[in-house]
C-alpha cells in the first residue's frame, strides 16, 4: 500500500518548503496539494497557487512523487495548463502526477463568469478537458475546436520527461468520469461519498467504497482494460474519521483498504484549527508505523 499526504496551499514558502521535505524524510510515497483559486472557508486566508508551489516543491525535493488534487476545469484551460505540466514535469525529473476533476460548484466555478453550468454540461466539459488535455500533452502540436475549448497551434516541445505523458489520476464516482478513468488515467481518485465527506461510520465508508469499486470494474471492463492496471487511490481523511487518531487505527484503514482493493491512500495534512484540524505529532507516528 502506498501512503500519501495532502497539503494545503496555504502558507509561505519557508514553513512550505520545510513541510514538503519533512514528508519526503518521512518516506512518503506521493504528497499532493489543492488546486483551487480559493477554497471554501478559507476564501479570506492566505491560498497560493498550487502549481507554482508544486514547481518550487519540485526543485527542492528529489524522490516523493508529487501532483494537484485535484485540477479542474472550473478555471484551468487545458493548454495553458499542458505547458505548466509539461515545465513540472521536467523540473521534477518526471515525478510529477496530473490530478483532474471535474470541479465543484462554489467560488472557483463562477470566477470566470458566465452561467451556472448544468450537471450534464459540467460532466460534458470534463471529458473534453480530460481528452484535449491527453491529446496535448501527447502531441508536439496541437490545434483542436470543441464544445468548450478552441486551441491553435499549441506547441509542446520538448514534451513530457515521462512518455507518453505524465500520469492522469482522475477524481470520479458516476459513469461518464468512471468511463475517463478507464480510458485515461494511470489512478483513480475517490474521497468516499462526497456528499457527507468524513460523517459515515467505517461499515457504510467501505460500503460505498465497495460500490464505487464495483462501478470502475464495470468501467473498465466496457473499455477492455484490466482494472488491475488502475491504480486506486482512497483520500482516507473524507472516507473515514480521525485516520491518525492513532497508530493501531491507521494501520487498521489501511487494511480495510488494501483488502477493498486500493493500491494507495492519502492524508490530509493536519492543520492548527478548522478543516482537517490534528495533532502533527500523531499525524507522523501514525504514518511512520508503517514505513
Amino acid at each position: 500500500m502506498r501512503v500519501g499526504a495532502i497539503v494545503l496551499p496555504e502558507h509561505g514558502w519557508a514553513r512550505t518548503r520545510e513541510t514538503w521535505r519533512r514528508l519526503e524524510e518521512m518516506g512518503l510515497d506521493h504528497a499532493w496539494t489543492f488546486d483551487h483559486h480559493s477554497w471554501r472557508d478559507l476564501r479570506d486566508s492566505p491560498w497560493y497557487d498550487a502549481i507554482s508551489t508544486l514547481t518550487a516543491v519540485a526543485a527542492t525535493t528529489g524522490t516523493i512523487r508529487i501532483g494537484t488534487m485535484v485540477s479542474t476545469p472550473n478555471f484551468r484551460h487545458p493548454a495553458v495548463l499542458a505547458k505548466q505540466v509539461m515545465t513540472l514535469d521536467e523540473i521534477s525529473g518526471g515525478r510529477f502526477v496530473l490530478g483532474i476533476g471535474a470541479g465543484a460548484l462554489g467560488a472557483d466555478s463562477g470566477l470566470l463568469g458566465g452561467p451556472e453550468l448544468s450537471p450534464a454540461t459540467r460532466a460534458d466539459r470534463f471529458a473534453e478537458f480530460v481528452e484535449l488535455s491527453d491529446r496535448l500533452l501527447r502531441s508536439p502540436a496541437t490545434t483542436f475546436s470543441g464544445s468548450f475549448y478552441e486551441v491553435v497551434d499549441a506547441r509542446m516541445v520538448p514534451g513530457c520527461v515521462q512518455r507518453p505523458r505524465v500520469p492522469f489520476a482522475i477524481a470520479a464516482t458516476g459513469a461518464r468520469g468512471l468511463d475517463l478513468v478507464a480510458t485515461h488515467a494511470r489512478t483513480w481518485v475517490t474521497i468516499g461519498d462526497a456528499r457527507r465527506p468524513g460523517e459515515r461510520t467505517d461499515t457504510e465508508s467501505r460500503q460505498v467504497l465497495r460500490r464505487q469499486l464495483s462501478l470502475l470494474a464495470e468501467a473498465c471492463e466496457k473499455r477492455n482494460r484490466e482494472l488491475g492496471s488502475v491504480g486506486k487511490l482512497v483520500n482516507l481523511s473524507r472516507a473515514f474519521e480521525a485516520p491518525f487518531a492513532s497508530p493501531a487505527r491507521f494501520a487498521d484503514l489501511l487494511g480495510t483498504c488494501a483488502e477493498l482493493g486500493f493500491t494507495d491512500v492519502v492524508v490530509n495534512h493536519p492543520r492548527p484549527s478548522g478543516v482537517f484540524a490534528g495533532d502533527v505529532t500523531a499525524f507522523e507516528r501514525a504514518v511512520l508505523s508503517t514505513r
